[in-house]
């Protein structure tokens, strides 16, 4: 079994004030002008060549297409080891934290996407906008990237049957989240400010996911039911 380290609360809370008050200034006007600028300087630095390695990199964020399978084949070697459902549960963890907040956020603040061509693109609360150019804060790529990237560090871990040493966690929790930010607010997929929320957000859920006491959650004694972790 590896050893948890406690995590404080005081970051969650610094994380949710964060958020809330870029969300609160976003509805107010604020900052818009700043992503405009991010965007138009963007759009305006695009040759082919960069422009593609980015489109590229930027599928480490995708969650259905690159994150959900990596996550999967972890998840079923790990259930193949131990025999236990716990091992299941990380898995079902992003799932159920991504689809409860962000994707509801996305549809309740309705912010067309850089690219969308119609008015009101920078505000919240887009009346013409639809589809998905009205789902653009925060942004998903970042939201849940942190959650699937933090997922992945536990179930490596639990393969490893050893914490993740600093180079495995620059390289599994870091990097990948760096390069994903920097291609989606150059891409134009996302506002900065879109980018800076799923920051947060996710950072806020990977945290939760963290803190959950898989080999401890109540369940009937079973042989299927052991520790994974």
């Amino acid at each position: 079994m590896i050893e948890r380290r406690a995590l404080s609360w005081w970051p969650d809370i610094l994380l949710l004030a964060g958020f809330v008050a870029l969300t609160v200034a976003l509805i107010q006007g604020h900052l818009l002008t700043i992503d405009q600028r991010v965007a138009g300087w963007a759009f305006d630095h695009q040759p082919p060549v960069p422009y593609w390695i980015a489109r590229v990199f930027n599928y480490f964020g995708q969650g259905g297409q690159v994150l959900t399978p990596i996550g999967l084949i972890l998840t079923g070697v790990l259930f193949y080891r131990t025999r236990s459902v716990r091992a299941l549960f990380p898995f079902i963890a992003a799932y159920v934290v991504t689809y409860l907040t962000i994707g509801p956020m996305k549809l309740y603040f309705d912010r067309a996407a850089p690219s969308y061509q119609g008015p009101f693109k920078v505000e919240m609360f887009n009346p013409v906008a639809s589809g998905i150019y009205s789902r653009s804060y925060p942004s998903g790529h970042m939201g849940n990237s942190l959650v699937w990237y933090a997922v992945l560090g536990i179930l490596i871990a639990a393969l490893l049957g050893r914490a993740l040493t600093r180079r495995e966690f620059l390289a599994i929790r870091v990097l990948p989240v760096t390069i994903v930010f920097a291609t989606t607010v150059y891409t134009g997929f996302h506002w900065l400010t879109d980018s800076i929320a799923g920051l947060l957000l996710g950072l806020l859920l990977a945290r939760l996911v963290e803190r959950i006491p898989w080999n401890t959650i109540p369940l009937p004694q079973r042989p299927w039911t052991g520790p994974a972790f």
